[in-house]
């Protein structure tokens, strides 16, 4: 028995470092080439467990060669415009000014009922709202809006905004985030002053805390609604 428990052990963090290599994307994200690569992986990553007439070594060889594939293959489609079409092929224009593609369609195995699906999943109900649908190399569906139908957005009213910026969260379930701190320039004190504001006494009654370079600063409190407080942050220091 103990055997079976060291094998899976060793293979099971063999195959995490693999897969952390790899690269981080979603199943639905993958290349054809990296989905097939994934799915061999599982596969022989079982018999180093299963066959204890297999050497763990000998088990583990096929898992690196794989690797060893996918880098080749990634690095080919880096390098040269002509294996990246070979390995991962084209984007396919499905709707066009003109209506659907039927022949595009054809040549990419879909039907229309599975257009429809993916236009839902985008977003958009009707085809009259459609300028153009493009099924990526990667499966996934880009729709570019006709411009009667495409959002408004504050350029269309010569509005200025002000820029975008990404939270940087400072307390997840009550514990503090040092690095995100520091690289926000926040203090302990900080956070607890603005937790005390929103009525939180333990910091474990907290469910998280982020703030922006808009001076936005974002409280959620595990058991009430959450609170925002402006303060003078610019992405400099916090005072």
């Amino acid at each position: 028995m103990s055997i079976f428990i060291i094998r899976s052990i060793i293979t099971y963090f063999i195959l995490f470092f693999i897969l952390r290599i790899m690269g981080k994307r979603q199943v639905g994200e993958l290349q054809p080439f990296e989905l097939v690569i994934t799915l061999m992986l599982a596969e022989l990553a079982i018999l180093p467990m299963q066959e204890t007439g297999l050497s763990l070594v000998n088990g583990i060889v096929p898992l690196l060669t794989l690797v060893t594939i996918h880098f080749l293959l990634s690095f080919l489609s880096r390098k040269s415009i002509f294996a990246r079409k070979i390995v991962c092929g084209n984007p396919v224009i499905v709707i066009n000014p003109d209506g659907i593609q039927f022949k595009k369609l054809k040549d990419l195995n879909m039907n229309i009922n599975e257009l429809q699906e993916a236009l839902r999943g985008a977003g958009y109900f009707t085809f009259k709202e459609v300028a153009y649908a493009i099924i990526e190399t990667n499966g996934k569906l880009s729709v570019l809006p006709k411009s009667m139908y495409r959002p408004t957005t504050p350029a269309d009213f010569n509005k200025t905004v002000e820029p975008s910026s990404i939270d940087m969260t400072l307390m997840i379930d009550g514990t503090l985030l040092k690095n995100n701190m520091k690289q926000c320039n926040v203090s302990e004190k900080f956070v607890v002053q603005y937790l005390k504001k929103a009525g939180i006494k333990r910091k474990k009654d907290c469910l998280l805390v982020s703030i922006n370079n808009n001076g936005l600063l974002y409280i959620q409190p595990k058991y009430a609604p959450y609170k925002t407080y402006e303060v003078s942050y610019k992405g400099g220091v916090l005072k």
